[in-house]
């Protein structure tokens, strides 16, 4: 369906200003986490049965660690019980895990958790999951080995988010690790915050402030956030390789001839590591492996569990552990190894393969010759960092705008028509199109609504692209993976592409003034494919 042209709107942030909010989330950020769970550490110190003491750990070059050790009440001299190691999360001390290690000790293991290096009390300097912090992951097992009952032929990892990335690239470098549960984690650092060669404003700044307020940041990783932050494309292939070397991706083959067990969960709309990188290191995994989506934010779908509360996460990390380490027939291994559930209505949906879901594609034409004006948000964007895909998570209500009223002066639009039935979205939508610039650099943010009768769009999904180095005024095509999702568009309503230049989750590269054109020549038409779970 053709656009109208209707007025613009101001825009409503500036980068600057979102800089500054993520700075503050940041803060929130980091220090939240110990709040919350500072009483659960008088509780399990003073618990005679929960088997816990707070220990100095030797970590690689030398450092200090501070961690904590569990074991199953009534362990005696001899006894051997699975070991589980869980590095926290980014900013987080060693009083993360300790529900879960106390309920994990309950069943008869043996678990380790300790801080991170560079954070709190812990030595050394934040390297972002480098060299060093995979060497301090053997030095925890060699510590345990030594002074805990733990089994030397079943020794599991564990940890959400920073804990998670630690794990993955651990099961890649110490050939001791059995088992891996991997919550909230990344897979590839570029593709998580540099998806669409766009920088992820909020993410970063949010992931430097924290860095800052509760730990030591290396010199390199204060210079890797200059550069990032600056734009600084001089130095882009250092960065990537820097985040190259902190990616489980990159050690994919290594990770497979050790032959670990994977189980890997994440959030649909996890605004620090989105969830395709997830699903493309999954399907590059060759021994036993499980992926599980599940609606909410960074850390948020296992949250819960953190506090000792029933949690759908926790229970299936626990079930993995039980088989791979204890052998217990429990039916995980036979299940369908990718599970997702809905942020529509909740269910959870079992396919035997990432390439496996949304097998059914619906191809919307992408008509015409639209013509943007870059630098001023239109009104079409991603939402805030955690608060967007939160109110998704717990009230259904992901960001949303009056689809009717987007000035076209600034944003494209396109439009199929309504639909008779249900679509039940699954997977990847790609956008394909061709792009004119009238500079040789910009930045654009596709996002795709469900759009009710009224004209009201609730956000499906969305992703940026950027571009350098193209000549002025001459077309080049653009292909853009948007975030995956599962999302269901109730019968009577409609889909809409929507493409602008500005969202205050991302840095934009638009010269002032700078005009982009779609267009959908008859020898390479312009399309977006959607991706349908079948009836």
């Amino acid at each position: 369906m053709a656009p109208h042209h209707l007025s613009a709107r101001p825009s409503r942030t500036t980068a600057a200003a979102v800089a500054v909010a993520a700075l503050f989330a940041g803060a929130a950020f980091g220090l939240a986490p110990v709040a919350a769970a500072a009483p659960a550490r008088a509780t399990a110190a003073a618990s005679a049965s929960s088997g816990v003491s707070f220990h100095d750990i030797p970590g690689s070059g030398g450092i200090t660690l501070k961690g904590n050790v569990f074991t199953p009440a009534g362990a005696k001299a001899g006894d051997r019980y699975p070991l589980i190691v869980f590095p926290t999360s980014w900013g987080v001390p060693q009083i993360e895990y300790l529900a879960q290690a106390q309920q994990l000790a309950d069943a008869g293991y043996t678990v380790v958790s300790y801080t991170s290096r560079g954070f709190w009390l812990s030595g050394g300097d934040i390297e972002v999951a480098g060299p060093p912090d995979i060497a301090d992951v053997s030095s925890v097992i060699d510590w345990a080995l030594a002074n805990t009952p733990s089994d030397p032929a079943r020794i599991g990892m564990g940890g959400v988010s920073y804990g998670a990335g630690i794990s993955l690239l651990a099961a890649g470098h110490d050939k001791r690790i059995k088992a891996v549960v991997a919550m909230s984690g990344w897979a590839d650092l570029i593709q998580s915050i540099y998806s669409g060669r766009t920088q992820h404003l909020q993410a970063a700044a949010l992931l430097g402030a924290a860095g800052q307020i509760t730990g030591r940041p290396s010199a390199e990783l204060d210079q890797i956030l200059k550069e990032f932050l600056g734009s600084d494309l001089a130095r882009e292939q250092d960065m990537i390789d820097w985040g190259r070397k902190r990616s489980p991706a990159a050690y994919v083959d290594q990770i497979n001839q050790n032959g670990a067990a994977l189980m890997l969960g994440n959030a649909w709309g996890d605004s620090l590591f989105p969830p395709n990188q997830y699903a493309d290191f999954f399907g590059r995994l060759t021994g036993p492996k499980r992926l599980e989506f599940r609606p909410g934010d960074h850390a948020t779908a296992e949250a819960t569990g953190l506090l000792g509360l029933p949690n759908d996460v926790w229970t299936d990390a626990h079930r993995w552990f039980d088989h791979y380490l204890k052998g217990a027939d429990n039916g995980i291994d036979k299940e369908q190894p990718v599970q997702l559930k809905s942020r529509t209505d909740g269910s959870y949906e079992g396919y035997p393969s990432w390439q496996a879901v949304g097998p059914a594609k619906e191809e919307l034409a992408l008509s015409g010759t639209e013509k943007i004006t870059a630098n001023v948000d239109s009104g079409a964007d991603g939402g805030l960092i955690f608060l967007s895909s939160l109110l998704d998570q717990f009230v259904k209500l992901p960001p949303m705008a009056c689809v009717p009223l987007l000035p076209r002066s600034f944003a494209a639009v396109w439009q199929s028509g309504a639909y008779g039935e249900d679509r039940r979205i699954r997977g990847t939508a790609k956008l394909h199109t061709t792009l004119t610039s009238t500079k040789e650099s910009g930045t654009l943010v596709a996002y795709l609504y469900d759009v009710g009768p009224l004209g009201l769009g609730k956000l499906v999904s969305n992703a940026p692209y950027t571009f350098h180095g193209q000549t002025p005024g001459r077309p080049f095509p653009v292909d853009l993976e948007l975030f995956s999702t599962s999302y269901d568009v109730p019968a009577g309503h409609h889909l809409a592409l929507v493409v602008d230049t500005v969202d205050p989750l991302y840095i934009e590269h638009n010269p002032l003034g700078a005009q982009l054109t779609f267009s959908s020549p008859a020898s390479d038409p312009s399309y977006l494919t959607v991706p349908l779970r079948e009836k």
